[in-house]
């Protein structure tokens, strides 16, 4: 019996929340930064004044926060409601066929390099208690963890308040300076030097090449703002 212990024992790892939290982080103020700056590079290129630059950034934050946010809230809600489906198919499994998912058990376990006298334990354990069996099932033959229930709300919540923080970078220039013009290479350096920063601490949290991707968020953001601006520019000339 002692053999089973690491597999039936709770498995949860520490590490997940947090990831998945950085991922959020990630998502809010990557788009935070870009988005904004490219708008208020576009608006600029018109010729707009800084109030109608900032008026028009605020605007964009504001939608851009609840619709990521919301878009978080589904994607969670959706991973939620998937893995409810899979528990009630797998339990329903389990009590109309339970010689056919022992036998699943024992294909599971064989997989570890275990034989029939060293499973054959863990199988008569596992079917005289049925919560035990069902989450067995749910992290072994389908790969799932149970969802924080709470994970929805906190994913939106993330998303949106990363997303409003990314925004105020590219878009405080405006607010201190009247010449739209001026204001604008002030985004442009602070929103150039956020993104940098923040694709090195990106690349440091996701284990990629933290330089390489201080470079590549920061290239991203620029061509967003570059062609965002030229497009201005051009409507302007027609």
């Amino acid at each position: 019996m002692s053999s089973s212990a690491p597999l039936l024992e709770e498995h949860k790892e520490k590490h997940f929340t947090a990831g998945e939290v950085v991922r959020d982080i990630i998502i809010g103020v990557s788009d935070g930064l870009t988005v904004p700056f490219a708008l208020a590079a576009g608006l600029s290129g018109a010729s707009a004044s800084s109030s109608i630059v900032l008026t028009a950034g605020i605007a964009e934050v504001a939608a851009g926060a609840i619709s990521m946010g919301l878009g978080g809230y589904l994607a969670a809600k959706s991973e939620s409601d998937h893995y409810m489906r899979e528990l009630k198919r797998e339990e329903d499994e389990i009590n109309t066929v339970p010689d056919s998912e022992a036998a699943e058990i024992e294909e599971i376990l064989s997989e570890f390099s275990l034989g029939p006298q060293e499973y054959g334990p863990i199988v008569v354990a596992l079917r005289k208690n049925p919560k035990a069996w069902l989450d067995f099932m749910m992290k072994f033959e389908l790969g799932l963890e149970k969802p924080d229930p709470r994970r929805a709300i906190q994913s939106a919540a993330t998303i949106a308040t990363a997303y409003i923080i990314g925004g105020i970078v590219p878009l405080s220039p405006y607010v201190f300076e009247p010449n739209a013009s001026k204001a604008l290479i002030m985004s442009v350096v602070a929103t150039l030097t956020s993104l940098l920063f923040f694709g090195y601490v990106k690349g440091k949290l996701t284990g990629d090449r933290p330089f390489m991707s201080a470079i590549q968020t920061t290239l991203i953001g620029a061509i967003a703002s570059a062609v965002a601006f030229g497009l201005a520019k051009s409507v302007q000339f027609l």
